[in-house]
């Protein structure tokens, strides 16, 4: 009876146990549950086209119990989304109106995360021989000189903003021009623009390279300095937009400058094109990039 007793008692003192780690772990996992689950991410379409963004937020919803909807459009309208409250955080990779952002109150923590870069790509034939022109500029003059086709994205884009800044630097205004043509479209649709109608256009390598089978373009001027293509997260204050989840958005920040989240991007592409599409960056200085 004794022994019966004993038993009884290590039985009543093991579930006392268990009941408080139970306990303890979904009072934990309450805590650690996002109040407000949902987050909206404006971004811009090279993250989504690359395909690196179908790796990146599942593992962050995962860890985090979050779940990310997904904008994918220019930066420019990515960041006019966010200047309205209709997203809690960005990605996007147009520095000039990224500072703008902040200094005018409508983006906050902006912070580096990846860079890669930009390419001009056209036909095969190159009817204006500009491959092997080490100036991004220089080649625009030619492709201006010769009439010959080329597809903007017309789009506000960070691409689209690169590719004006390089046309600046010409003395050339292209607009308007016969041989120049706005898709009004993503980076991978006018890529296949380019591609149907042999046109040069301005890409950034990620998609270029994810698209690469499916289009029949070619890289003809590359590594010229200018040509570097920069990401940045930033988060839309939610003391402006009530709505806006800004924890979430901070969530998410974090993550894509985590270690786990930049050995993502250091080593995503190079199973399939040997070579990574996107260079992680958290924590360094953008002067530092490309050396």
């Amino acid at each position: 009876m004794k022994r019966m007793r004993n038993m009884k008692t290590v039985f009543a003192v093991v579930a006392a146990a268990l009941l408080l780690v139970s306990g303890a772990s979904m009072a934990q996992a309450a805590k650690k549950a996002p109040a407000q689950k949902n987050i909206i991410l404006t971004t811009t379409t090279s993250t989504q086209d690359s395909g690196l963004l179908d790796v990146l937020i599942p593992n962050f919803e995962k860890k985090t119990g979050y779940f990310v909807k997904t904008i994918a459009v220019g930066s420019g309208q990515a960041m006019a989304m966010g200047r309205k409250g209709e997203s809690d955080v960005m990605l996007v990779h147009s520095p000039d109106a990224e500072i703008k952002m902040v200094e005018e109150g409508f983006a906050v923590n902006r912070r580096l995360i990846m860079h890669n870069d930009f390419i001009i790509v056209g036909p095969a034939e190159d009817p204006v021989k500009i491959k092997g022109i080490k100036a991004s500029a220089d080649a625009l003059k030619t492709i201006a000189a010769g009439n010959a086709l080329f597809i903007s994205r017309g789009d506000n884009s960070g691409t689209h903003a690169k590719e004006k800044a390089l046309w600046k630097q010409t003395g050339i205004d292209p607009a308007g021009q016969r041989w120049y043509q706005e898709t009004g479209l993503g980076m991978g649709q006018t890529l296949n623009v380019a591609s149907e109608k042999k046109g040069y256009t301005l890409a950034d390598r990620g998609t270029y390279l994810a698209l690469k089978k499916n289009i029949a373009l070619e890289i003809l001027v590359e590594g010229d300095a200018s040509l570097l293509n920069i990401y940045h997260v930033m988060e839309v204050p939610a003391d402006k937009w009530p709505k806006v989840n800004g924890e979430g958005a901070r969530a998410f920040a974090d993550f894509m400058v985590s270690k786990e989240a930049q050995d993502v991007i250091k080593t995503f592409g190079v199973d399939k094109f040997g070579a990574p599409l996107f260079f992680p960056d958290a924590g360094k200085k953008v002067e530092d990039l490309g050396k």
